[in-house]
């Protein structure tokens, strides 16, 4: 049966639709089976993975309001082993029309159980809010990672969505985990870049994921061509740093024979041409 991994962060702009679409794609790539599940009205995990959102007629939406079948929506991608239940831009409707819905909080739960055991994992990308589409993801999910950048603001907010998990595990999802805090947009030059990854490992010590996404102009550059970073550059630092999240994540799981001493591939954080400040 597949794991159901939410990311989500109510800040905007923290790397949410990057990491799920390229966990998805790297996931994928070690030849595990994988759903990204597009569970935000902006719809980027779709058009980041080669979908136009305004060609799309049914998506995750009719599938929580009018109960369609999610198997029958699913879009193959160009990547092998990576599936997309798309969005559209209905989705913003969504929480209205649910507010008076009995188990309006199951409801994605509900949407996509039977899909658990068509796939090895299941990635939500959630939207950057607190709203019931995402209680509805943490509902669904067995785990979340929260995205958290290397910036000034990085822990603002992140106290307030840990206490929305914990209030998830309490009253709705008693078995849902914290697969870890992931750290992104770092940038080795900077001191505050430094300063972030020291604050935020010793506030949550064995919360925080090894690996750290850096700041990297091809993470940027692949949404615009509609590929993850797999497809769009293998090579670049930004891939490297998603398989190594995903074999991370493999190893979290016991779900790799890789020995620990292979668990990463490049553990230094080193100066990359590619990076941005």
């Amino acid at each position: 049966m597949g794991k159901v991994i939410a990311i989500a962060n109510q800040k905007g702009g923290v790397g949410k639709t990057t990491t799920a679409i390229n966990l998805g794609a790297s996931l994928a790539v070690l030849d595990h089976k994988t759903l990204l599940i597009d569970a935000d009205p902006q719809a980027n995990a779709t058009s980041g993975v080669g979908f136009d959102p305004r060609n799309i007629k049914t998506s995750i939406y009719e599938c929580i309001i009018n109960q369609v079948e999610a198997k029958d929506i699913i879009l193959n991608t160009d990547n092998p082993n990576l599936d997309l239940l798309p969005a559209h831009i209905d989705l913003v409707g969504a929480e209205i029309e649910m507010i008076n819905l009995p188990n309006r909080e199951k409801m994605m739960k509900a949407a996509i159980a039977k899909l658990k055991n068509d796939y090895d994992f299941i990635i939500l990308d959630c939207s950057p809010s607190l709203g019931l589409i995402t209680l509805n993801a943490l509902t669904a999910a067995d785990s979340v990672i929260v995205p958290v950048q290397c910036e000034y603001f990085a822990l603002e907010g992140l106290g307030k969505l840990l206490n929305t998990i914990k209030i998830v595990q309490e009253r709705f999802n008693p078995s849902l985990e914290i697969e870890g805090i992931l750290l992104t947009m770092y940038d080795v030059r900077l001191r505050l870049s430094n300063q972030v990854v020291e604050e935020v490992k010793t506030h949550f010590q064995q919360m925080v994921f090894d690996t750290i996404i850096q700041r990297n102009t091809k993470l940027g550059e692949a949404p615009s061509h509609g590929e993850t970073i797999i497809m769009h550059d293998a090579a670049s630092k930004g891939a490297i740093n998603y398989l190594n999240l995903a074999r991370e994540i493999l190893q979290k799981n016991d779900l790799t024979k890789i020995k620990t001493s292979e668990k990463i591939i490049e553990t230094d954080l080193e100066y990359d041409d590619e990076s941005e400040q």
